[in-house]
């Protein structure tokens, strides 16, 4: 079921297979509504728009929470993500303070 033979032309009785995919026959990950979903979704740097690969261990991701005039966390969040090519140069924290004050998280008013 999961090996398919090759294409080229073979001797009488010579049996060469090969598998197809490593993941055809198996089941896909699925959620609790039956969407089939990756394992595997990449991250964007939120200041430089580079992807971020899966072996990156330099790279950060931050929630910032929303919270009322009280202070208190209302439940919803803006998600950034840094790449550590961003970390290593040492401009992480102006890359933050500039995507904030692009969300109107950040002032820089007086």
């Amino acid at each position: 079921f999961w090996l398919k033979p090759l294409g080229r032309r073979q001797r009488p009785g010579a049996h060469q297979w090969l598998p197809a995919s490593p993941l055809e026959g198996l089941d896909r990950m699925q959620n609790d509504e039956g969407r089939i979903v990756d394992l595997y979704l990449p991250r964007k740097c939120s200041a430089t728009n580079r992807l971020i690969p899966a072996k990156e261990h330099s790279a950060v991701q931050l929630n910032v929470g929303q919270v009322d005039e009280n202070g208190i966390y209302s439940g919803e969040f803006y998600t950034f993500a840094l790449a550590g090519f961003i970390r290593s140069r040492g401009e992480s924290d102006a890359c933050l303070n500039r995507l904030l004050h692009e969300k109107g998280l950040l002032t820089f008013s007086k």
